[in-house]
């Protein structure tokens, strides 16, 4: 088997084409002050939240490349943050689609950086309620969800409730 036709490998780029369509999801039309929106001295803002999940795709393409190093970054102006994530995560995903090797299990990543995310992308959701500009809910199981599509522009929802 090669390594680009691994079932887990398969697995985790559909799992980061998941994050890809969720966050595209919370992170679309947010109103220009949401990224500086903040409930509490000890919070981030979702900003901040963003930025930290560039972090983590960053973090993940490194320990596939074999010389693993975090960064916290400052969080850039929404949009620009906005593209920096997805350029994280298309960056992360192009190397599990190369057939590369890498450094780590499908597991660990999926445990680690991935499921990280999927938690960021949670609070964002939330925090863009409590900001007056909720999104929809959505049967993400009848989305459609494609390994490699993992940029902000995602299919339509298909079923969408208030």
């Amino acid at each position: 088997m090669t390594i680009s036709a691994d079932p887990a490998r398969q697995l985790l780029r559909h799992t980061v084409a998941t994050v890809a369509y969720r966050a595209g999801k919370a992170l679309r039309d947010a109103p220009d002050h949401f990224g500086s929106f903040h409930i509490g001295d000890k919070t981030r803002t979702p900003a901040q939240i963003l930025a930290h999940m560039g972090d983590l795709f960053d973090w993940a393409t490194s320990i596939a490349e074999g010389k693993q190093t975090w960064h916290d970054s400052t969080p850039l102006p929404w949009n620009a943050e906005v593209e920096r994530f997805f350029g994280a995560v298309k960056k992360f995903d192009d190397l599990l689609a190369s057939g590369e090797s890498v450094h780590a299990s499908a597991e660990c990543f999926y445990q680690g950086p991935v499921s990280d995310a999927l938690t960021h992308i949670g609070q964002i959701a939330m925090l863009r309620r409590l900001a007056g500009s909720p999104i929809k809910g959505e049967n993400f199981f009848k989305a459609e969800i494609a390994a490699g599509r993992v940029g902000l522009d995602q299919s339509a929802p298909r079923r969408e409730f208030e």
